[in-house]
């Protein structure tokens, strides 16, 4: 993919459609890939280039947990969509692929209305492994709430 493309995929939360607010749609009329759209919904990419991705985010309501801060389930899903997408910013021969691990360190807490910050880099991304980083900041203080790893198995073009 080109870099734009990218960037398009991110803030529309790999859906054309990204006028609909689908935080506040019923459960039966939900559209095909909901669940990237509905933590992806809301991304500002900052920054792209080839092997690094910089997002924000002002963290909404609808992905707070319990303790009414950003859930972990939806910071390990930000580090695995927003890590995704740095291996694509390799270009059209690279396949987004499937996950082999991700780990994520929570450190800190983020809270509705906060502004945090998304940044993607590919440690490497060969013709069949992908291994990525990604960190997420508290965009006023720099202070990390989590950093995660991605490895993911690259589809390999058949050469029949």
């Amino acid at each position: 993919m080109d870099l734009e493309s990218v960037k398009k995929y991110l803030e529309k939360g790999g859906n054309e459609e990204s006028s609909i607010d689908i935080s506040k749609k019923p459960i039966g009329d939900l559209p095909s890939k909901f669940f990237e759209r509905f933590i992806m919904q809301g991304i500002t990419v900052d920054s792209i280039e080839r092997g690094r991705i910089l997002c924000s985010l002002k963290v909404p309501r609808r992905l707070l947990n319990g303790g009414n801060f950003l859930h972990g389930g939806a910071t390990a899903t930000l580090v695995d969509l927003v890590g995704s997408a740095v291996v694509y910013t390799y270009g059209p021969r690279v396949t987004t692929g499937v996950s082999v691990e991700i780990n994520v360190s929570y450190l800190d807490a983020a809270y509705e209305n906060e502004e945090i910050e998304i940044e993607a880099k590919a440690l490497r991304v060969g013709k069949a492994v992908g291994v990525v980083s990604v960190e997420l900041r508290k965009k006023k203080t720099g202070k990390i709430i989590a950093q995660g790893r991605h490895t993911k198995y690259l589809a390999v073009a058949s050469k029949l």
